[in-house]
């Protein structure tokens, strides 16, 4: 019986772990009054939230861009160039970031938000950090209503982790920073 119940655990604890990757992948998007493009990867991000302003999600798009230089041009000039070229230009705001994590981008994108009027947001992030975005958010900004919506790059991830050594780091990377978000970031 003993063998049994150690077989049985094990294969829960192996189906745990492979639902792992499903697990930090929170795809809800739903009406919101600005969508905010969290500060990191540019291009599934910032498309995906385009893509959603043309589906009438929310009327204003904020796009969090850290606050650096690189190659003589900081990332908010190089963004602002970028914008300006789109159909929806006047739609799109950029919003200087100097933080260096979630938290911190989350406090400094409220001012952004507040500018335009938002008091729902949609995020949009990539893939497998929506549920830790999102949670983020929610604690940072309790007076808004947080919603959020996933930018897939199969290159960096996929919920079947195992099957590429890239998912696989980004899965373990993301778990360390979510279970460290929920037992030590959240409560200081």
């Amino acid at each position: 019986m003993r063998k049994v119940r150690i077989v049985l655990l094990a294969f829960l604890l192996l189906w745990l772990v492979a639902q792992s990757g499903g697990f930090l992948v929170v795809d809800q998007p739903q009406k919101a009054d600005a969508i905010v493009v969290l500060a990191g990867e540019t291009e599934h991000r910032p498309a995906r939230a385009l893509e959603l302003l043309a589906q009438g999600y929310a009327d204003r798009v904020v796009i969090d861009v850290p606050d650096a230089r690189v190659y003589g041009s900081t990332y908010v000039e190089l963004a602002r160039a970028w914008a300006s070229t789109l159909p929806q230009a006047a739609l799109v705001s950029i919003c200087p970031i100097h933080g260096l994590s979630t938290k911190a981008e989350a406090a400094e994108s409220a001012d952004c938000v507040h500018k335009v009027g938002a008091r729902s947001i949609l995020l949009v992030s990539s893939d497998y950090h929506t549920r830790r975005a999102r949670s983020v958010f929610q604690c940072q900004l309790p007076q808004a209503t947080i919603r959020v919506a996933a930018a897939y790059d199969p290159e960096q991830f996929g919920a079947p982790w195992w099957r590429h050594r890239q998912w696989a780091k980004t899965n373990v990377d993301e778990w360390l920073r979510l279970i460290w978000w929920e037992l030590v970031d959240r409560w200081f």
